[in-house]
């Protein structure tokens, strides 16, 4: 027997409340039935990153959050990052750094970069953050750490930390 539950939250920007199996995932909201088709599903595991969004600005790999556990919440995907349709600066750095290729990796990349991005700009230390005490210094190993949880099967690494680089700059 399946449960139904009301749930209520924002996605990129514009209110939603819609009644769902308490075991969908947020990933299967957002495609399925809302048809927010940017995340990815790529391995369903949350192993590679395709599927990430920003839940209350925080990165989540989407598939692995119930969307009953983001009642209240405001859902950002790659279709909300830009702004008033200019592109948002790591989309436009992505375009001219070429940091994709098939770009089926790419909606998740750019969610998890504005996501990373944030985290830096609070300070927040990684694990190969040397200076603990200070602001994380953005060096290209920083920025590969952080990104780590977001695969490209193309191989595209060079270019996306380019385009990371250019935007932190």
């Amino acid at each position: 027997m399946t449960e139904n539950a009301q749930v209520g939250l924002g996605v990129n920007g514009r209110p939603c409340r819609i009644a769902v199996d308490t075991r969908t995932s947020l990933l299967d909201l957002l495609r399925e039935r809302l048809d927010v088709t940017g995340p990815k599903k790529g391995c369903d595991h949350g192993q590679c990153g395709a599927c990430t969004v920003l839940l209350d600005g925080r990165r989540v790999n989407s598939c692995l959050v119930l969307a009953v556990a983001a009642d209240g919440a405001e859902v950002t995907t790659v279709e909300g990052l830009a702004d008033g349709g200019e592109p948002a600066p790591i989309q436009s750095a992505f375009v001219e750094c070429d940091a994709f290729q098939c770009g089926y990796c790419t909606p998740g990349q750019l969610c998890s970069a504005v996501g990373m991005l944030d985290e830096v700009k609070a300070g927040w230390p990684s694990a190969v953050t040397e200076d603990l005490a200070g602001a994380p210094d953005l060096t290209d190993e920083e920025i590969r750490e952080r990104m780590s949880g977001n695969l490209c099967r193309c191989g595209a690494y060079p270019n996306i930390v380019e385009a990371v680089r250019r935007t932190a700059e």
